[in-house]
């Protein structure tokens, strides 16, 4: 009998016990553990309200600064509004209770009576929109970006220059998005990002221009003056004549189209040509293409002259003239598909 009374007590003292540590459990349900952190921040034993009110005090500021990225002296600004960033703090604090009161609530009464700590993290949880970050960061790169410049040669009617090449610019646009999303992710890192960028280069450079531009022909009307250039050097000077007034020489940047010995004429379409309009005048007296032809645009070409006595004049429907050994010396040093530039 003793002994049962003995069971009897040691169980009203347990239930008692486990009565205590429910009861006192319960009172702990909105406040979270100690040693509990969200997002690095210490909400040991705080209620819900408190723990909510010191994340926005801490986090929610930060969280909504802009983004700005710098380059050069200039910026870019992502806003928060633009972003769409949002920091989840009710979530956040939902899962901190959760952790804190996981488990048994007997070990849970007992951890918070003794003040022990539980050691839990809770991660930030914060959300925006990827497709703004995308958005954003081609913005950035159309800003930014820019396309090589190559070398090139500087033409005029007395001669050729060089232009040195330009290096571009592109942005590191997937490493950007990178750091743009752990900047939103993150609330404790700088807000503030150096453009990463890359430098690109041209395709030709003033060194390669000469195995570019091994052959140019450079046309002085005003000076009536023909200049081959080989390896961007100045290799033969020549007497020409050009259009007369009213069927002038045009003037632009062309390239040699095709080449003819002893090329027949084909007579074109037009006013001063008169009954020869439209026909096909073979090699002979009555052609007046001499010896070589070198065609470079709409019927337009170099050719040697019968007419010696024109050159240095504006003579010509508009082809450039040359004296015909003259023009048999330069055939041979140009090939199809050289600059012609007409100034």
């Amino acid at each position: 009998m003793k002994r049962n009374r003995w069971i009897t007590y040691a169980a009203g003292v347990l239930l008692l016990f486990l009565l205590g540590a429910f009861a006192f459990d319960q009172t702990q349900n909105d406040k979270v553990a100690k040693g509990v952190t969200i997002g690095g921040i210490d909400v040991s034993g705080l209620s819900s309200a408190a723990a909510k009110t010191r994340l926005e005090d801490e986090l929610q500021e930060t969280v909504q600064r802009p983004i700005v990225v710098s380059y050069e002296g200039k910026t870019r600004t992502l806003k928060p509004s633009k972003s769409k960033v949002h920091i989840d703090i009710d979530g956040m604090v939902a899962e901190a209770l959760d952790e804190s009161n996981s488990g048994f609530f007997v070990a849970n009464a007992v951890r918070s009576a003794v003040g022990q700590r539980r050691d839990i993290t809770v991660p930030i949880e914060i959300t925006y929109s990827d497709r703004a970050v995308r958005r954003f960061v081609r913005s950035v790169g159309r800003s930014y970006d820019r396309a090589p410049v190559d070398a090139a040669i500087k033409y005029s009617a007395t001669g050729i220059g060089e232009v040195d090449e330009k290096p571009g610019l592109a942005v590191r646009q997937a490493r950007l998005t990178q750091q743009i999303n752990k900047r939103l992710q993150d609330p404790t890192v700088s807000r503030r990002i150096k453009l990463p960028v890359k430098t690109t280069k041209a395709k030709v450079t003033k060194d390669q221009l000469a195995d570019k531009y091994s052959t140019i022909i450079v046309v002085d009307r005003k000076g009536y003056k023909l200049r081959l250039y080989k390896n961007l050097k100045l290799s033969k000077k020549y007497g020409i004549a050009v259009g007369k007034v009213g069927l002038d020489t045009p003037a632009g940047l062309y390239s040699i189209a095709n080449k003819a010995v002893n090329p027949a004429w084909n007579v074109p379409n037009s006013d001063w040509a008169g009954d020869l309009a439209g026909k096909v005048i073979p090699p002979g007296p009555d052609n007046p293409l001499k010896a070589r032809w070198l065609g470079i645009y709409d019927g337009v070409g170099i050719h040697g002259t019968a007419d010696v006595g024109s050159i240095g004049s504006n003579a010509s429907h508009g082809c450039i003239r040359m004296i015909p050994e003259q023009v048999i010396d330069l055939y041979d040093r140009v090939p199809v598909g050289t600059p012609v530039f007409i100034g």
